[in-house]
């Protein structure tokens, strides 16, 4: 009975009765309900207005005034359909409740009397900014279009790098409310089928009114790792990045109204690779690549290191009994960590929040004056600030701004176990630390791999940039159906 009730009736009055009250119209200035009569037949368009395009509208209700009745005759849906509404996106329904959704999607719904069909005119726009190149995932040579906030944006820039013939873009809705379009983006000749069922059922089970956080809220119901800092999907707001993931086996899912397309599945080391190393020379970026990995290594262990040897002497060999304060402040080492760390949290919230004309100022603010006095009333000391200005630049270095996230919250985590437990505390943590990553999984994946489980032949070009010519195969552990290159 109900199904029946939102059927497309053949009776304008009935449909416009229900759309109407379904779509607010008269309670919403920008959903509008247009009435008109063309070829002596009452019709009715509706529409949003701000995601209409104006001109395109305009032509075909031009076209549609210098109709005759006997032109839609004897079947006015196809007459229309094939001959007299000339646009390309345009498809038909007898749901009202899809017409509703329809709408307020973007599209245009008309309605003619005498037809139990409505037709959906997909002429719409969307308030876009250009693509440009993003600020996370800069590179000093290499293209400089990014994604943007809008869907078919996204997609277009994606086929534009991979003209593979079985890449497939699927289209679904989550959000009982908002209705949020999202595409499963895969090379069907090379992605695993089943990680990619695997990735839709989870999709499909999403329950929840709407994305207002559109990826973000996506990656807490795939992710399930609520408590766990380190990420298990990959974000990318590079086109080309994006392709090269494609063409490995891996599955893009792109949400309408975010710039970020979310990669899966990965590994901790993906969260270490960066377009920069893939623009030059293979033995430039891999001395980048090496550098980059000490500089996140170093955010994470060098000042839990630095704070055991310092509070240990015993352990320091003769030639590096230089480490250590010289004058240890006014309040224990590990405060002057804390308040360091907290420190630094409020100075990139205040960055955030501050507008661009004042950010180096207050950036300069905080470096100098802050901490030049700091340390001459005594509440940090010299070295406390350099080793933690190091570990900062290494947090800063993460091409992964998740990971560099993860990453300070296991150093915090490091220092408060070595604070408390001296040696034992420290070794500990890092096993603590192992033992989380190795058993972590992203949908199937080893975190880890191929460090664990060990592969010696992917663990080399994970850890050095290999030339293109010698990358014959793809990660096996993607399992993909063409394993060549």
């Amino acid at each position: 009975m109900e199904a029946a009730k939102h059927k497309v009736s053949s009776k304008l009055h009935t449909n416009t009765s229900y759309l109407r009250d379904a779509l607010g119209v008269d309670k919403s200035f920008d959903v509008i309900q247009l009435d008109v009569e063309y070829a002596e037949k009452e019709m009715a368009f509706y529409f949003v207005d701000g995601f209409v395009k104006d001109d395109i509208l305009h032509y075909l209700m031009k076209l549609l005034a210098d109709l005759k009745k006997e032109q839609l005759e004897p079947d006015a849906l196809s007459a229309l359909l094939k001959t007299y509404i000339p646009y390309v996106e345009v498809e038909t329904t007898d749901d009202l409740d899809k017409v509703v959704d329809t709408v307020l999607a973007g599209p245009t719904a008309l309605l003619v009397d005498g037809i139990p069909t409505a037709i959906l005119i997909d002429a719409r726009t969307y308030p876009v900014r250009g693509p440009q190149e993003p600020d996370i995932e800069r590179v000093v040579r290499g293209a400089r279009d990014g994604f943007v906030e809008t869907l078919v944006f996204n997609t277009a820039l994606t086929r534009r790098r991979v003209r593979d013939r079985t890449l497939r873009m699927e289209y679904m809705q989550v959000g009982r409310r908002s209705k949020t379009d999202i595409v499963i983006s895969y090379i069907e000749d090379i992605a695993d089928p089943h990680m990619v069922k695997q990735l839709k059922e989870a999709l499909s089970k999403i329950d929840t009114d709407g994305l207002p956080m559109a990826d973000k809220t996506i990656e807490e119901y795939l992710s399930g790792r609520h408590w766990n800092p380190f990420p298990v999907i990959r974000y990318t707001e590079r086109p080309d990045t994006a392709a090269t993931h494609l063409y490995e086996g891996h599955v893009c899912i792109i949400v309408d109204g975010s710039p970020s397309v979310i990669i899966a599945p990965v590994t901790f080391w993906h969260h270490l690779q960066h377009a920069e190393e893939y623009r030059n020379k293979p033995i430039v970026g891999a001395y980048l690549r090496l550098v980059r990995f000490i500089a996140v290594w170093s955010s994470i262990f060098l000042l839990p290191m630095w704070y055991l040897l310092a509070t240990n002497k015993e352990l320091l060999p003769n030639a590096l009994s230089f480490i250590g304060p010289n004058e240890m402040g006014q309040i224990p080492l590990f405060l002057q960590f804390l308040l360091i760390e907290i420190g630094l949290d409020v100075l990139r919230m205040a960055a955030i929040h501050t507008p661009s004309a004042l950010a180096t100022a207050l950036g300069l603010v905080a470096a100098l004056m802050i901490g030049q006095v700091a340390v001459e009333v005594g509440l940090l000391s010299n070295e406390v600030i350099l080793y933690f200005s190091i570990a900062a630049l290494g947090t800063f270095a993460t091409p992964s701004y998740e990971l560099s996230l993860a990453s300070r919250l296991v150093r915090l985590c490091l220092l408060i176990f070595t604070a408390l437990f001296q040696t034992i505390g420290f070794v500990v943590g890092i096993v603590l630390l192992i033992l989380l990553l190795s058993n972590m999984k992203s949908f199937g994946v080893p975190y880890l791999w191929p460090f664990i489980p060990f592969d010696i032949k992917a663990l080399k070009d994970v850890l050095i940039r290999s030339p293109i010519p010698l990358k014959s195969k793809r990660p096996e552990i993607l399992n993909p159906q063409d394993p060549d290159r």
